[in-house]
C-alpha cells in the first residue's frame, strides 16, 4: 500500500472522457487541444494523445512541454511574450497566438515561419466569479474592437476566443456563440481557423453532446474555418483523487480531523475560489471538519459526514484532484508533496513519482 499523500489518476475514468473527445471530433469536425494550464501531468499523455489533437499553452514552459511530451499540434499562447522567449516559443509551436495587436506587430517577423493568430475578447462570458471572468471590466485578455482587428486581418490566419468558464449550460454557450458571430462575423469569414477555447463542460453527465456538435459544425461551415476546442477540466474531470491519511483528531466546537495534506499547497484552486473539497460518499451520522496540515488557519478541506468518527490512520479520498491541482501544487510550510500514481486500465496502481527533501530544497535556491 502506498504511503499517503498522493494524487491517484484513474486511467479508466480518463478513458471515459477521451471517448467523448472522440465523439466530438467525429461529429463536429472540431480538433481538441489539451489546455496545459489545467492539467500537465504527462505520465498519462500516452493515453490522451490517442484521442486528442495536441496541446495549447499559456507560457513558454508549457509550449515546450506540449511539444516534447504530447506531440501533435502545439499552439503557443501567452498574455505577453518577452523578447527572450519568442524565438524558442516559435521553435516549439505550429501556431502562435498573440494577445494584442501590439504583440502581433512587435513579433511578426520573429514568428513569420509559422501560423499566427490573435486573441479576441467578445465581452461576454459564462463566469459569475470576477477573478475568472475573461470579459471582466478592463480585461487585458484579447482585442475587443472588430475594426482594429480588421486592419491587421491579413497578418493572421486565425483567432482564439476563450470566454467560457465551467459552462455546463449548452443554451448559454449557444447564445454567446451567436454574439460572437454577430460581433466578429466580418473577421471570421476571412480566417482559416478559430479556437473557441476551453471552459465548456461537454463531458459532464447529461450534456447535450449531439446538439453541441451540430452547433460547432454549423459554425465551422458558415465561416469556412477549422474549429479548435481547448478542453482542460472537460478532459480530466472526475479522473483523479488526492489520497490522504488522518494524523490527528480534536474537538473545538465541532469534531476536527487533521490530514497529511494541505489545501493551500495541494488543492490551491479550492482555496482561491472559496470552495469545499469533495468526498464521496458524504453521508453518515458523524460530521467532522477535515483540515489540512499547514499552519494556515483556513487550511480546511471542508465539513463532511461519515458512518463512524474519523480516527488516526483512517484514509480519505478527496475527489476532483486533477484539474488546477497538480499544476498549482507548492511547497508552502515545507509540507510533504503528494506523490503521483496511476491506476492502470487493469486496475493495478503504479507509483510514477515521489518527491523528497531534495526537491523541496532545490525549488528554493
Amino acid at each position: 500500500m502506498m504511503k499517503t499523500p498522493y494524487y491517484l489518476i484513474d486511467k479508466q475514468k480518463l478513458l471515459r472522457n477521451m471517448r467523448i473527445m472522440d465523439q466530438v471530433r467525429e461529429l463536429s469536425g472540431a480538433k481538441t487541444l489539451l489546455a496545459l494550464k489545467c492539467f500537465a501531468t504527462w505520465c498519462v499523455f500516452d493515453l490522451m494523445r490517442e484521442h486528442m489533437d495536441g496541446t495549447t499553452s499559456s507560457s513558454l514552459n508549457e509550449v515546450r512541454l506540449g511539444r516534447e511530451k504530447f506531440g501533435g499540434e502545439t499552439h503557443a499562447y501567452s498574455v505577453a511574450w518577452a523578447d527572450h522567449e519568442i524565438d524558442e516559443a516559435v521553435g516549439h509551436a505550429d501556431k502562435i497566438i498573440f494577445n494584442s495587436i501590439q504583440q502581433l506587430e512587435r513579433f511578426e517577423q520573429a514568428a513569420s515561419g509559422i501560423e499566427r493568430g490573435l486573441r479576441l475578447n467578445p465581452g461576454v462570458s459564462s463566469s459569475s466569479f470576477d477573478l475568472a471572468d475573461p470579459a471582466r471590466p478592463f480585461s487585458r485578455l484579447g482585442e475587443s474592437e472588430p475594426q482594429r482587428v480588421l486592419e491587421v486581418i491579413d497578418r493572421i490566419s486565425g483567432v482564439m476566443i476563450h470566454n467560457n468558464c465551467e459552462n455546463a449550460d449548452f443554451a448559454l454557450f449557444d447564445r454567446m456563440l451567436n454574439t460572437i458571430e454577430t460581433r466578429f462575423g466580418a473577421l471570421l469569414e476571412r480566417l482559416e481557423w478559430v479556437s473557441l477555447g476551453g471552459g465548456i463542460h461537454f463531458t459532464g453527465e447529461g450534456y447535450p453532446l449531439e446538439a453541441f456538435c451540430a452547433r460547432l459544425k454549423a459554425f465551422s461551415e458558415r465561416f469556412g474555418v477549422q474549429v479548435y476546442l481547448e478542453p482542460g477540466e472537460a478532459a480530466i474531470t472526475d479522473t483523479a483523487t488526492l489520497e490522504v491519511s488522518v494524523l490527528d483528531t480534536l474537538h473545538n466546537g465541532k469534531p476536527l480531523a487533521v490530514v497529511d495534506a494541505s489545501i493551500e499547497a495541494h488543492m490551491l484552486d479550492l482555496l482561491i475560489y472559496r470552495e469545499e473539497a469533495s468526498i464521496v460518499p458524504n453521508q453518515g451520522e458523524h460530521e467532522m471538519m477535515v483540515c489540512g496540515k499547514s499552519c494556515l488557519a483556513g487550511d480546511v478541506f471542508g465539513t463532511f459526514r461519515f458512518p463512524q468518527p474519523l480516527k488516526v490512520g483512517d484514509t480519505l479520498s478527496i475527489a476532483n484532484a486533477a484539474g488546477y491541482t497538480m499544476v498549482k501544487k507548492n511547497w508552502f510550510n515545507g509540507v510533504a508533496m503528494p506523490a503521483i500514481a496511476v491506476r492502470e486500465l487493469d486496475g493495478s496502481i503504479t507509483e510514477i513519482r515521489r518527491f523528497g527533501y531534495e526537491d523541496y530544497a532545490s525549488s528554493l535556491s
